[in-house]
C-alpha cells in the first residue's frame, strides 16, 4: 500500500507547528496550510512563478503548501513561503525584486496571518 500521508519528518514537524499556531494565535489559515500539506503526495501539484504572476498582486504575500518551481516569467515584486523551491524560482523571484522565505519564517513575522494569501497547484 502507498503512503498517503507526509513521511518526511520534517514536513510533519512542519504540520505540527501550524496547527499549535492557528491554535495560539487564532489565525485559521495556518490550519488551512497544515491540511494541504498533509495530503498524499500524488495529489499536491507544484506552484510555478508564472502563476504568481497571473494571480498575484504587486507586494503581496502568498504561501505555496508545496513546492515552488521556476517555471514562467515574474515581474512584481511579492513575497512568498514555501515548504520547498527550486534555485531557479528564487532566482526569479530576487530579480524581480521580492524574496522567498521558509513557512516557519512567515509564521514568526506574521503569526496571525493577515493579508497571506494561499497559492495551490
Amino acid at each position: 500500500m502507498k503512503p498517503t500521508g507526509p513521511t518526511n519528518p520534517v514536513l510533519r514537524s512542519l504540520i505540527r507547528t501550524l496547527i499549535k499556531a492557528s491554535r495560539e494565535n487564532k489565525a485559521p489559515i495556518w490550519r488551512a496550510v497544515a491540511e494541504e500539506l498533509e495530503r498524499p503526495r500524488r495529489v499536491k501539484k507544484p506552484v510555478n512563478v508564472g502563476k504568481l504572476e497571473r494571480y498575484c498582486r504587486e507586494g503581496e504575500v502568498v504561501v505555496v503548501p508545496g513546492k515552488l518551481l521556476g517555471g514562467g516569467v515574474l515581474t512584481k515584486k511579492i513575497t512568498v513561503a514555501s515548504f520547498q523551491v527550486s534555485p531557479l524560482a528564487i532566482k526569479k523571484l530576487e530579480k524581480a525584486g521580492g524574496r522567498w522565505m521558509s513557512i516557519e519564517g512567515l509564521i514568526k513575522e506574521n503569526p496571525t496571518g493577515s493579508n497571506v494569501r494561499v497559492m495551490k497547484g
